[in-house]
């Protein structure tokens, strides 16, 4: 393998700051340099990756190390060996993650930085403050010794009176500043209650890719940034992941398709072949699979539709007769008898397991997942333990089958509930990420 591809992190002390905006922006810009760039997300999130993939031409993969042990973080990063910079977006705040580690740590973008040895950029929201802002700078640089701060990206800057100020403070604490963005609700990407609206559902994705792209180069000094990367982890051959089949019939539509793409790229090293198929469209999975994977998605702003989806109601019930069904979340939940829209009509779904969801009682479910197997499940026989994560908005009303495996959270709490197994079929709450040492 060759050497370590310099890289950055693009983190924040907390959510909603704009490191999504400012991501995407220099990810859009330096490809836009004719630059090849690798994008990666650090932490469970299933969404950000589609967008990076539009903004850079190239697959983004989640980087966890609460889920994936070094060596498997190391033949992840192994997908930027072609690439000329290596930008991963950061994942809430910089130091947040568990209090007990898992694999490689606590899962926070601070422990990414410290593998991997791509500096931060650290995106800081300057609204109602000016100077003070470098007292935030100034902790997130100091807190972990050996951190590299590459510099700050200010956002939401108010006029050139307020960027003046605020750059005073960085100045007097040592800080570099690498950029000031103005205020641009306009650019503003939509959200939804899991995060943003999904890549592929916004038709003019391009255009606002394009118009970040402009927006960043404009207000950000993109040749220091990219001299500040750097990085100390050399790319490394992927470590095997085991595919649940040989032939994998995959639910691929607007309500399935949350999927790790570390997991399918997986599969597809195995030599697994991987079909995909539309339940929206009254598709059922490929009657020549050997296994068919139900990925989670919002199945409840479809649930009219998948209620009256006989053909994939009959489909999967003929294949479940015979072969294993698998189900996460939004999966799991069509898998059950019937689930509840937020506004309170419950929808028939495909009954072969008897889990029973509601969105009318909302509930955010959200965490990381260590789960023993006790009965098989594609892919994974009894005993093996594996590591997920949770996130959703449902209300458990009924589960009667047995249960799957036993799960804790990251604190070794159990919980109950989070999956279960009839016959050939089998679901999760949480999404796989990766089998545990």
């Amino acid at each position: 393998m060759s050497a370590a591809t310099p890289g950055l992190i693009v983190a924040a002390p907390a959510s909603g700051t704009g490191k999504t905006t400012v991501a995407l922006g220099l990810m859009a810009a330096f490809r836009g340099q004719g630059l090849a760039v690798q994008p990666f997300k650090n932490g469970p999130d299933y969404i950000d990756p589609g967008f990076h993939a539009a903004a850079t031409g190239r697959q983004s993969f989640n980087l966890d190390s609460w889920a994936m042990a070094a060596p498997r973080i190391a033949g992840l990063v192994g997908a930027a060996e072609d690439a000329d910079l290596a930008i991963a977006e950061g994942s809430m705040g910089l130091f947040d993650g568990v209090a007990l580690p898992g694999e490689a740590g606590t899962g926070s973008g601070a422990e990414l930085a410290a593998l991997t040895g791509w500096p931060v950029l650290l995106v800081l929201d300057v609204s109602g403050q000016a100077q003070s802002a470098a007292a935030t700078a100034l902790g997130f640089a100091r807190l972990r010794p050996g951190l590299q701060l590459a510099g700050v990206v200010l956002n939401r800057v108010a006029s050139g009176r307020h960027d003046a100020l605020v750059r005073d403070g960085m100045a007097q604490a040592g800080i570099t500043v690498l950029g000031a963005l103005p205020r641009r609700p306009d650019l503003e990407l939509p959200e939804r209650h899991l995060g943003l609206v999904q890549a592929e559902e916004q038709s003019d994705l391009t255009a606002r890719i394009d118009a970040l792209a402009e927006f960043i180069a404009a207000h950000c000094d993109l040749a220091v940034i990219r001299a500040a990367a750097s990085g100390i982890l050399s790319p490394a051959a992927p470590l095997p992941v085991t595919p649940p089949g040989q032939r994998i019939a995959l639910a691929r539509d607007a309500a399935f398709s949350f999927v790790y793409p570390h997991l399918l790229a997986g599969w597809r090293a195995a030599g697994a072949e991987v079909v995909t198929f539309s339940p929206l469209a009254d598709q059922g999975p490929d009657a020549a699979a050997d296994v068919c994977w139900l990925p989670g998605g919002y199945p409840e702003l479809h649930a009219g539709r998948l209620a009256a989806a006989g053909n994939f109601h009959r489909a999967l019930a003929d294949f479940a007769a015979t072969r294993p069904v698998h189900g996460e979340c939004g999966g799991y939940m069509v898998l059950g008898q019937g689930l509840v829209a937020a506004d309170g009509a419950r929808h028939r779904m495909t009954g072969l397991l008897g889990l029973e969801t509601s969105f009318a009682k909302r509930r955010m479910n959200l965490g990381y997942r260590l789960a023993e197997l006790r009965v098989p499940m594609p892919g994974h026989p009894p005993g093996t333990r594996l590591r997920g994560h949770e996130f959703h908005y449902a209300t458990t009303i009924a589960q009667p089958d047995a249960a799957l495996a036993l799960v804790r959270d990251a604190t070794g709490a159990e919980l109950p509930g989070t999956g279960s197994r009839r016959g050939h079929v089998t679901g999760t709450f949480f999404h796989l990420i990766a089998a545990a040492s």
